[in-house]
């Protein structure tokens, strides 16, 4: 879920709908029944495990957004696919309709995508024969083998898919065992000592950015050293 502004509507939802189809909740504090409908898309969109995406927007504060969908009465939910409108409701629906509306917009599991969800390492290596750029299996398989301490594999598998959020974490976490960094104990020592050298050194900057992967989006810490380190180069 994210939630979307005037602003940043255009790459959120109708850029990203060209990937996946993005269902945009117009919401607004004080209405009852988008209190009501908001838990139950976040839920049901949530299930679809990234397959349908769910933009979120005040039309108090976000007019523009609100006026390109001539709003008159909120919630109002409407699905993107390539640019354009495919489905819509205005209301709170109950949870079964609003399953069956996001059912419409989430495809069917392929054979690759229940092998994946069955997590061991045969059914992966069989995903990826049926499918070989299967980011859900490269992922999955890249874990295997880092956990077996073979990092250099892992890291070669996960050059062939284009990068997502999961496959460039486990990537900094593959390059970090590669040089045998270990990040148990105080990361943040680790990253002061490199942010001397990150102007002038490759290496050094490429762990320090690894290191960052390492601390997760919701560590606070993450956004102050990403601050730091574009002090440094620039």
């Amino acid at each position: 879920m994210v939630e979307v502004t005037d602003a940043t509507f255009e790459q959120a939802v109708l850029a990203r709908s060209n990937e996946v189809p993005v269902v945009v909740d117009l919401w607004a504090p004080w209405c009852g029944p988008c209190k009501t409908l908001g838990p139950i898309l976040e839920r049901v969109v949530g299930e679809t495990d990234g397959t349908v995406e769910l933009a979120k927007v005040n039309v108090d504060e976000n007019p523009r957004v609100s006026a390109m969908f001539q709003v008159q009465s909120i919630p109002a939910v409407y699905a993107l696919r390539d640019g354009k409108v495919v489905d819509g409701f205005v209301g709170a629906l109950p949870e079964p309709q609003v399953r069956e509306f996001i059912g419409r917009l989430a495809p069917a599991p392929s054979e690759a995508d229940q092998l994946v969800a069955a997590g061991d390492e045969a059914s992966l290596l069989r995903a990826l024969e049926i499918e070989p750029g299967h980011a859900g299996a490269v992922a999955g398989l890249a874990r295997i083998l880092l956990d077996r301490g073979d990092a250099a594999a892992a890291l070669e598998l996960l050059a062939k898919v284009p990068e997502t959020a999961e496959t460039r974490s486990l990537a900094a976490e593959a390059r970090l065992a590669e040089r045998q960094v270990s990040v148990e104990g105080d990361v943040g020592e680790l990253l002061d000592s490199l942010l001397e050298r990150v102007r002038v050194d490759d290496e050094a900057r490429q762990e320090f950015v690894d290191l960052l992967e390492t601390l997760g989006p919701e560590d606070p810490r993450r956004s102050q050293y990403r601050k730091a380190l574009a002090a440094r180069l620039f």
